[in-house]
């Protein structure tokens, strides 16, 4: 639970603890007026004393209220607070590890934000700031009597020696059943992102038991955790009662015996019941402290950290260089990109062919700086993009994926990258593109909401919406991966327009595709083959090149035709 103690939640955390102090000092009010009862007003018969006591009793249990009050809301602006610090964080964290190679597994740090979050405003964590005051009360009962405190420490050993007891036998299957469930979540997803193909090729049974064969194992280790906290939990309440079952009978015992008054027996069984309370906690709320305590170790593991250049970069011209780069996805296994060189200068445009499989994709988002080379570096106007402030690079690049994913809103808020809408440049955007038109034709137009992941739109409209957002901000570098992909006549003549556009406005443009159409207006033609470069010119050298009969030109000759 160190995170409780981290530079942003300390003060909160010592002023609860400061006020749980108060608090279990006033859990002595209910006790102490029971002892001065018996042994006081009983014995002198007088209403006065009584009258007092109460008042005074009163008094404290008031105190009792706002100090109880107080700390629920001081817990409640630490979750507010460990949120706000935490929440975007996370989010990032999520998305720039989603967009690594072979990424996805921060996929879970919201929700550990959200554990946290719900640890600290609930019930649960009262437990921890009471439990070390345990102590108070126990040498409050030993100034009563020695054999009753003796009773009540063997109680509270017995109860701490059941919370280890209980952590030994819940922790592997607290962690399967969490990773478990983080692993079935995520099918979950990909299902839902998936849904029409899922439905529409009649593999809704196969993925359902597919996900039922991921979630048997959560609910198993589920099983398991509940086999050991449930009867430990309804052991340690009966405990906890026998307890005091035997620390009424001792007390009584005692005042047989004349060694003290019934004031004490009622007032150390009461405290006795106050000092276990906590502990019993623990024990019973054992799966939210186990699930607090993970989600604080995952985050506190999380990247957050970046290599990237905190100092404001200048506006890059457009200038380009792959510098030998290699990129493989894992050690043992030949690497997808071998030793890739090349530059482009400002304003230059380039086409990039090849076969399937052959790194195109790979090669695009390295030069865009997600995804980082084993070795050589992009570098855009001298500095490796990789290095780059993501936020502050963004506004220079544009980048068109194959699978173009919109997001719930409005046309214009997708085309303006969801940040704040400026209505020139996002007209501008789409008038560049050549979806204005398109864009007007909509129910609302620019306010046209369109669903999540654009469910609204067909799919030319979404890839065409998805050029507009790529070229908003008038950006210097453009990368554009197959993006004719779903466009119909209307829409590659739009699309041509707009590279001719970027030529002439002197934007450095990345033109991934097959048709030899698209590639009519390139400056210079690059041919992927097996993850290297096989050629790199202007494109009439390159396609003469590749069209003269050669042995072993097949697969580069289908590529280039």
């Amino acid at each position: 639970m160190g995170w409780l103690l981290s530079p942003a939640l300390r003060p909160l955390t010592i002023l609860a603890a400061l006020v749980s102090l108060v608090l279990n000092l006033t859990m002595l009010v209910p006790p102490m007026y029971m002892l001065l009862v018996f042994d006081r007003v009983f014995s002198s018969r007088i209403i006065e004393t009584l009258v007092m006591l109460t008042l005074l009793a009163v008094v404290g249990l008031l105190l009792m209220f706002l100090m109880d009050a107080a700390r629920s809301a001081v817990l409640a602006a630490a979750g507010r607070l460990l949120d706000g610090r935490l929440g975007g964080i996370a989010m990032r964290v999520t998305i720039e590890d989603a967009a690594r190679f072979g990424g996805a597994t921060q996929a879970g740090l919201g929700r550990d934000v959200g554990l946290l979050r719900n640890f600290v405003t609930g019930n649960g964590i009262f437990a921890v700031f009471d439990a070390p005051w345990m102590p108070i009360y126990l040498f409050v009962i030993f100034l009563f009597h020695p054999l009753l405190g003796v009773l009540a420490s063997a109680a509270a050993l017995a109860l701490f020696g059941l919370v280890v007891l209980n952590e030994r036998l819940s922790r592997a299957p607290a962690d399967e059943a969490m990773a478990g469930s983080r692993r079935a979540t995520r099918f979950v997803d990909a299902a839902s992102r998936n849904a029409d193909a899922v439905s529409g090729m009649g593999m809704t049974a196969a993925v359902v038991e597919r996900w039922r064969a991921l979630h048997a194992p959560v609910v198993q280790a589920q099983a398991r955790l509940a086999a050991v906290g449930g009867p430990l939990g309804a052991f340690v309440r009966s405990f906890r009662f026998a307890m005091q079952v035997a620390m009424l009978a001792l007390g009584a015992w005692l005042v047989i015996e004349q060694h003290v008054t019934p004031g004490v027996m009622i007032a150390s069984t009461i405290l006795l019941a106050r000092a276990l309370q906590p502990v019993e906690l623990l024990i019973t709320g054992w799966k939210a402290l186990v699930d607090a305590r993970g989600a604080g170790q995952r985050l506190a593991a999380a990247p957050v950290e970046s290599g990237e250049q905190s100092v404001a970069l200048p506006v890059p011209s457009g200038r380009l260089d792959v510098e030998k780069v290699v990129f493989g996805a894992q050690p043992q296994r030949p690497p997808i990109l071998k030793g890739i060189s090349f530059s482009l200068q400002p304003g230059e445009t380039l086409g990039l062919i090849g076969p399937s499989a052959s790194g195109k994709t790979t090669l695009a988002r390295l030069m865009l700086g997600i995804w980082r080379p084993q070795s050589g570096a992009v570098r855009l106007d001298g500095a490796d993009v990789s290095q780059w402030n993501r936020d502050q690079l963004g506004r220079h690049v544009g980048y068109l994926p194959q699978d173009v994913e919109l997001f719930a809103g409005t046309v214009a808020e997708n085309i303006a990258r969801l940040g704040p809408v400026d209505s020139e440049a996002v007209v501008r955007a789409a008038q560049l593109a050549g979806a204005h038109e398109m864009i007007l034709r909509l129910p609302a137009g620019y306010e046209t909401p369109i669903g999540d992941a654009g469910s609204a739109l067909s799919g030319g409209q979404r890839q065409r919406i998805g050029l507009a957002r790529a070229l908003y901000g008038e950006p210097q570098l453009v990368v554009l991966d197959e993006p004719n992909a779903n466009l119909d006549s209307e829409g590659e003549a739009a699309l041509g327009a707009t590279l001719a556009a970027l030529k002439a406005a002197g934007r450095t443009v990345v033109l991934i595709g097959h048709k030899p159409s698209m590639m009519a207006s390139v400056d210079k033609l690059a041919v992927l083959v097996d993850g290297a470069l096989d050629g790199f010119d202007r494109p009439q050298a390159l396609m003469a090149r590749y069209t003269a009969p050669r042995a072993g030109a097949a697969p580069v000759r289908a590529a280039a035709d």
